[in-house]
């Protein structure tokens, strides 16, 4: 991962044609987002050492930073984030690509949102960090392209990664008789979704994606289309709150409140915690069961559906739900709810 930094820090320094960095550019973070799923395996298999990485609290509206269970349980929260955590350790010291230049990567890839429209394939294009310029672009049409282009492919590569997941709950809720294997994968599902019962229902409903629209929606509120401070500053896509260790204090708040915006090293990480949090997290425990109910009667997953289920993500409550509807409505973003990220692995095929 330092070299292929690295190389993107030789090309600022010495100048190199606009066109050559580009195209260097665009083959190092493809390379990079196929390579994410061979990272965060190896990553996933450390042992929890860091104790002061538990700032990353995954509640919004709850002053405890271990997780809040269904039956009573408190939750360990380093088992619920340790995924998460291992994606942030990555290291980041990345150049920040300019908008000009991402611009010219996806023209160069011919990633366009018209063609994803019509016929819902994306390019696995993933980047780290989010350019300092978007808040210039005055054409506000263009601004929310450029965001929505930006935020697709990290919301369909999660997405991705709980259809795998799924698809091996599935296999093994059908089998009479599970391998030591199986049930090792299971114990590690069980402790990342918060699941203390070991119930094996409870885990099919919390494993299961967030309508793409939603979370585009989302992350278009919370940044204000990527604008804001805590986008800006510390990739926070869902403005998810921490009361502990690191993160992003807003200026309005009292020094003696104690609540922080939480800060990720990587915008993917952001994309992970955020559907972990509406996964497991006790306050969307009725959005996980309207999504259900979608799933037993055969339904796709409709975001005007689910969204008046997370009025306790905001203060605002059922008022913020419906600005995230207008947003969907507005922007048209139930058009990307059937697309597809192209292959970054085998594995993926299966899901095209």
């Amino acid at each position: 991962m330092r070299k292929k930094l690295k190389i993107l820090k030789f090309f600022d320094q010495n100048n190199i044609g606009s066109l050559p960095r580009v195209f260097l550019c665009s083959l190092a973070i493809l390379f990079f987002f196929y390579s994410m799923p061979i990272i965060i395996d190896i990553n996933n298999t450390r042992e929890f050492k860091n104790n002061s990485k538990k700032v990353l609290a995954y509640t919004l509206n709850n002053k405890s930073i271990s997780g809040s269970s269904e039956n009573g349980k408190i939750l360990d929260e380093r088992e619920l984030l340790i995924d998460i955590l291992s994606l942030n350790e990555i290291e980041t010291d990345t150049v920040r690509l300019n908008a000009s230049t991402i611009k010219q990567l996806f023209e160069d890839t011919d990633y366009k949102l018209s063609d994803v429209r019509e016929k819902k394939l994306v390019k696995p294009i993933a980047l780290t960090l989010l350019p300092a310029e978007i808040k210039m672009i005055e054409n506000t049409k263009k601004r929310k392209e450029f965001f929505i282009q930006i935020v697709l492919p990290l919301v369909l590569k999660e997405n991705n990664n709980i259809k795998l997941d799924r698809k091996r709950l599935f296999s093994i809720i059908n089998k009479s008789h599970n391998s030591e294997l199986e049930k090792k994968w299971l114990e590690k599902k069980y402790r990342q979704y918060g699941v203390t019962s070991k119930d094996l229902s409870t885990l099919k409903i919390r494993m299961d994606e967030i309508p793409v629209s939603l979370a585009i929606a989302q992350a278009a509120k919370e940044t204000g289309w990527g604008t804001s401070r805590f986008a800006q500053e510390g990739n926070a896509l869902f403005g998810q709150w921490t009361w502990s260790g690191e993160g992003l204090r807003p200026k309005e708040s009292e020094k003696n409140e104690g609540h922080k915006v939480m800060k990720f090293n990587v915008l993917q990480a952001s994309v992970r915690a955020y559907q972990r949090n509406l996964n497991t997290h006790s306050s969307y425990k009725n959005f996980r069961k309207a999504r259900a109910e979608l799933r037993d009667i055969g339904k796709p997953l409709d975001s005007i559906i689910l969204v008046k289920y997370l009025d306790k993500y905001a203060e605002t409550g059922d008022t913020y739900t419906e600005v995230l509807k207008k947003i969907i409505e507005q922007n048209n973003l139930k058009d990307f709810d059937d697309a597809k990220l192209l292959p970054s692995s085998i594995k993926l095929e299966s899901l095209i």
